[in-house]
């Protein structure tokens, strides 16, 4: 039986992807950074460590055939810029040290899920494909993308099969951020001055995500590539809530407010990445992953914000409130 070696596997996207390939068939082993880690009972379990450039990566790579990389220091808002150094660190040296090993190891494939941030952080006209010149603007991006060049270093000369991923926003259950505030606020009725926001951003539920990581490990087309991935409709931030209040069999409280009075609210009260992330756009171009893949979306975005909701509200019922 084919066993696939997931990093990450008690995070957000790693507990929804052990799922879909244990169903698939695979046996699953899962990389943890402690014991502790949550995780389903029926897959095997790693203790790793820290990930870095030092990680022993020996055990976890026994009798495994495709390693799916999903472990990464996440981007965090208002990051410390002395913190900058362990993004490279942790993403990009952690990343080249397991692709070294994997490729040892006699690994078949390697699934990197990188992150759209490696583009840049905003569209104007033009959506983003995977052939765009790099524009990371901090250092969670930039450490993508020099993990990118270092696995594509690293298959150079070896047999190892590398694909890469770039995804937009992640949503599904255990998300957080955005996404999650925006489904707090709908949720408690407050209005909210989006009305007038008129931007476009590509999101993919963690479903349609996974989906295409488990087409990647089998797909010839998938090695020596990067694909982008989204669930296929773009929506503006007003439209998003709208859905999500659809979801909740709520009304939408939106009024409109100038996108520029809403950046300077923003930048006066310190929250103006936030805001550029609810008004700006951010698109992908999608078709060489459908074309060239033969892969389209399973779920769509109405049932995605759905299955999104219905686990938000589950956890507002298990905490009582």
């Amino acid at each position: 039986m084919t066993r696939v070696l997931v990093t990450g596997a008690s995070g957000f996207v790693g507990r929804a992807l052990c799922d879909v390939l244990v169903e698939a068939g695979y046996t699953v082993r899962g990389a943890f950074r402690n014991v502790a880690s949550p995780a389903r009972a029926d897959i095997e379990r790693v203790q790793v460590g820290e990930i870095n450039g030092s990680t022993d990566w020996v055990r976890a790579l026994e009798g495994v055939d495709h390693v799916v990389h999903l472990a990464a220091r996440v981007h965090v808002l208002h990051d410390r810029a002395g913190n900058s150094p362990l993004y490279a660190e942790t993403n990009a040296y952690g990343t080249q040290r397991l692709a070294e090993a994997a490729s040892r190891a006699d690994v078949q494939r390697f699934l990197y899920v990188s992150s759209i941030k490696v583009n840049g952080e905003e569209t104007g006209g033009t959506a983003y494909t995977a052939l765009d010149e790099p524009h990371p603007k901090d250092a969670y991006g930039a450490s993508k993308l020099l993990a990118e060049r270092l696995l594509s270093q690293v298959t150079v000369n070896t047999s190892l099969q590398a694909a890469i991923v770039r995804p937009p926003l992640v949503y599904g259950p255990g998300v957080r951020a955005n996404f999650l505030r925006l489904m707090s606020w709908v949720e408690k009725g407050w209005p909210l001055p989006l009305g007038a926001v008129r931007n476009q951003r590509s999101l993919v539920s963690v479903w349609n995500l996974c989906d295409l990581l488990r087409n990647l490990l089998v797909n010839a087309a998938a090695p020596g590539r990067t694909w982008l991935v989204s669930d296929g409709a773009d929506l503006s931030t007003a439209d998003l809530i709208r859905r999500i209040a659809s979801a909740m069999n709520r009304r939408a409280m939106l009024f409109p407010m100038p996108t520029g009075a809403l950046f300077a609210l923003g930048a006066l009260i310190g929250r103006r990445s936030e805001v550029e992330r609810l008004c700006g756009s951010l698109v992908v171009d999608t078709r060489a992953t459908r074309r060239d893949l033969g892969w389209t979306p399973p779920v769509g975005v109405d049932e995605s914000i759905a299955r999104t909701v219905a686990w938000y509200q589950s956890q507002r019922q298990s905490d009582g409130r």
